[in-house]
């Protein structure tokens, strides 16, 4: 879906690692090592979405970082369509539909850090959980969204880089 609407490879790589997650960062050298692409590519695109005001820039000595723009209009559809495009929403109502008391879905691992690897981690904490079910779901989800899913039961969700999918309060 998303690569139909996005040709350019190294803008939808960008607009994952930024709207996946909202804390990611990153900087020129270190995206294009992390892409495996050029440094013109990644800046040539890093230059476009600044310029759309999709992304912002601090710069600190010889280094520019960069993140998602959340005061930008189109911030949250731009998120949505990018946990779309994960299976995010495909996944949380998976979970949600027979795993018992969920009390939190959080996404960890690569996509968490905006790295599009095919492996989606997920930690779950709640009570009373139906742990069989996931292996089945984990199945599942694979032929949905075309991308492996793990799961992991915790206590508690202590993952610095942890994004919050699903809190019970919400």
């Amino acid at each position: 879906m998303l690569d139909s609407l996005i040709t350019s490879k190294t803008r939808k790589k960008l607009l994952v690692k930024f709207f996946s997650n909202p804390k990611n960062m990153g900087h020129l050298r270190g995206l294009a090592e992390e892409f495996g692409e050029s440094t013109n590519s990644i800046r040539k695109e890093l230059n476009n979405l600044c310029e759309a005001g999709l992304l912002l820039k601090s710069e600190e000595k010889n280094r520019v970082d960069y993140q998602a723009n959340p005061n930008h209009a189109l911030f949250t559809n731009l998120q949505d369509l990018i946990q779309k495009y994960l299976g995010l929403d495909k996944l949380i109502f998976a979970v949600l539909e027979r795993m018992g008391q969920v009390s939190q879905i959080a996404l960890v691992g690569d996509y968490a850090r905006g790295i599009d690897s095919g492996r989606i981690e997920v930690q779950i904490t709640g009570n009373q959980l139906n742990i069989d079910y996931l292996l089945n779901v984990s199945q599942k989800l694979k032929s949905l969204i075309d991308k492996e899913v793990v799961f992991e039961i915790r206590s508690s969700i202590t993952d610095p880089e942890a994004l919050f999918l699903y809190n019970q309060a919400d």
